[in-house]
């Protein structure tokens, strides 16, 4: 309900504001394709026939100055992957307190990543798809809260500060199975320090995790109704539960020259639950030639799985329930490598056409998987 009155008040203000303040009117979009090389594998939801919809998107942003330092934005965007189910990603409000410091309210982006405020913006990067070892590691990307912005000069250093606090819920699915997950005091500071070529960036980020899901939840309740108190204590660290859920990243951008150089690690954790312990990063390395980006990517994605929840229960618990934690926990396990190589080529002022191919190691289940997407990000 309290999201529901939040959209209404401010697409309301967003409504009646056109006659009355400076309103600009910016958009976004990505009409993509890909497939897998090989029959029966799928990586980053594209399978072995072509697609046309999973990376496509459309979105238009809406800014209005309503003068006296107060303005609200909102960015609608429709995706292919949800049948371009149109909603708002952002809608809030903005007043600046100073000449430095400004403050948001309403459904705010969370600034994960170097490219957080922009990385449906295909035309804002070279790659064809963003790197997913870091960039869909997350099950969450705004919350409906306040954050503050500021900006100033440490030194010889541009530096931005933002720290927010906020909630948010959503529905990823857990194993294939329809998951509800609510993330209750989420709070995040993100400092970026900025000089001639270079730029380095932190970002942390914690809240209170809760999720209901078939995958697990009749498990976690039938361990709960035996009574017994190891057995009980197990389910509580299989079950999400206002569970501590933390993230931790770095970043560095090195730009001398014609070459663009990224790199991006974080680690990502929720304390009493089966959730496995995960540590990603990618680095990228670009040349620019006039119109032409050619680029590599390598990518590392580390989840270890959390044995030890069930190791001290293998003597005791019943094979009926025992077989099905161990698979919970050990789905959690995820080791692979991807590299990438791809093509931006700026054709037109505002399109990029681009051409990319991913071939992803995954050492959990000794399985290569090759992907070759290609697509044109627009902005207008």
């Amino acid at each position: 309900m309290k999201k529901t009155l939040l959209t209404i008040a401010m697409v309301t203000a967003l409504s009646t504001t056109f006659a009355h303040a400076d309103t600009t009117i910016n958009g976004f979009a990505s009409i993509k394709a890909g497939m897998t090389t090989s029959s029966d594998e799928s990586l980053y939801e594209y399978s072995d026939e072509l697609d046309f919809k999973t990376g496509s998107l459309f979105a238009l942003q809406i800014k209005s100055d309503l003068g006296e330092k107060l303005s609200v934005t909102g960015q609608l965007l429709g995706r292919g992957s949800d049948d371009f189910d149109v909603q708002f990603e952002w809608l809030y409000l903005s007043y600046q307190l100073s000449d430095n410091l400004t403050l948001n309210a309403g459904r705010i982006g969370v600034p994960f990543f170097k490219y957080s405020d922009f990385k449906d913006v295909g035309y804002a990067y070279a790659w064809n798809i963003a790197p997913q070892s870091v960039y869909s590691g997350v099950g969450f990307t705004n919350v409906e809260g306040i954050s503050l912005y500021y900006t100033t000069a440490l030194g010889d250093f541009d530096t931005s500060i933002q720290v927010l606090y906020g909630s948010s819920s959503n529905n990823n699915p857990i194993f294939d199975q329809p998951a509800s997950t609510d993330q209750n005091n989420v709070v995040s500071v993100n400092v970026e320090l900025s000089r001639d070529w270079y730029s380095f960036r932190a970002a942390y980020v914690q809240g209170d995790i809760s999720v209901t899901s078939n995958a697990f939840s009749p498990l976690t309740a039938a361990l709960f109704n035996t009574n017994v108190p190891g057995f009980q204590a197990l389910a509580s660290e299989l079950d999400f539960d206002e569970d501590k859920g933390t993230f931790y990243g770095v970043g560095v951008t090195l730009e001398p020259g014609n070459w663009n150089i990224v790199f991006e690690y974080n680690d990502i954790g929720i304390e009493n639950s089966f959730y496995s312990d995960r540590t990603n990063y990618y680095l990228s390395a670009g040349y620019r030639l006039d119109n032409i980006q050619p680029y590599v990517v390598f990518e590392r994605e580390d989840h270890k799985s959390k044995d030890s929840i069930y190791q001290p229960y293998i003597d005791i618990l019943p094979p009926q329930l025992l077989q099905p934690v161990i698979g919970i926990v050990a789905g959690q396990e995820f080791d692979a490598t991807t590299v990438s190589a791809g093509l931006r080529y700026d054709f037109h002022p505002s399109a990029a056409f681009k051409v990319q191919y991913s071939s992803q190691n995954n050492k959990t289940t000794d399985n290569r998987i090759g992907l070759i997407t290609v697509g044109v990000d627009l902005v207008f």
